[in-house]
């Protein structure tokens, strides 16, 4: 699995340009996507997994300025990222949040093995451990950790979450990498969100 966080790098006009080369080179991609956004990239791409990236626990009614899930549901997103290491939820805010997820596969973020303990009782579809300190860098977690990743990896076997690791994600040998720690999926951000030409790297993912 490959999951391919957008953040505020790219909206409008170009987030749908990148969405649209990233399924040319990966259809079975996720993007994660602004919730601006979200609409606009599922009506013209039906067949991209398009994920919010963020909702909050807020119910329908007087919640003025809050994403909820049933709005971003019904733009066409299939999932949600939760608790990325730039949106940090404290952890009732984030079991709130999951609980009300309904219909979207969760991606919750954890930024250590702790973390990634506490957060198995909640259930999500995915766990994402990034070490924040990694992210944007340009070094991978599966080379300056990864100890830590099969850890985590260990950690979760036999819970039904699927783990993804992400920061510093930058190449297809980090991918390679992450599959050999036992990773099913990797988040990657600005090596394909903050770039001029990502077709490079969406083309060796492609190949692999």
């Amino acid at each position: 699995m490959i999951i391919i966080n957008f953040k505020n790098y790219v909206v409008s006009e170009k987030s749908m340009e990148l969405a649209r080369r990233v399924y040319k080179y990966l259809p079975n991609a996720v993007v994660c996507v602004s919730a601006v956004d979200i609409s606009y990239i599922s009506y013209y791409l039906p067949k991209l997994k398009v994920y919010a990236q963020h909702v909050d626990f807020q119910e329908k009614g007087k919640t003025t300025g809050f994403v909820i899930s049933e709005a971003v549901r019904e733009q066409g997103a299939v999932g949600t990222l939760l608790n990325h290491s730039e949106h940090r939820l404290k952890f009732d805010e984030i079991k709130k949040t999951i609980k009300r997820c309904k219909g979207l596969k969760v991606i919750l973020c954890a930024s250590n093995v702790n973390e990634v303990r506490k957060f198995i009782m909640l259930k999500p579809y995915a766990i994402a451990y990034e070490d924040e300190k990694l992210i944007g860098s340009g070094k991978s977690i599966t080379e300056y950790r990864s100890d830590e990743v099969k850890k985590f990896v260990s950690v979760l076997k036999g819970s039904g979450i699927i783990p993804i690791c992400g920061a510093g994600v930058s190449s297809a040998k980090d991918v390679l990498a992450s599959r050999e720690l036992g990773c099913e999926g990797v988040l990657i951000a600005s090596a394909i969100a903050n770039v001029k030409k990502p077709e490079k790297l969406l083309r060796e993912l492609r190949k692999i």
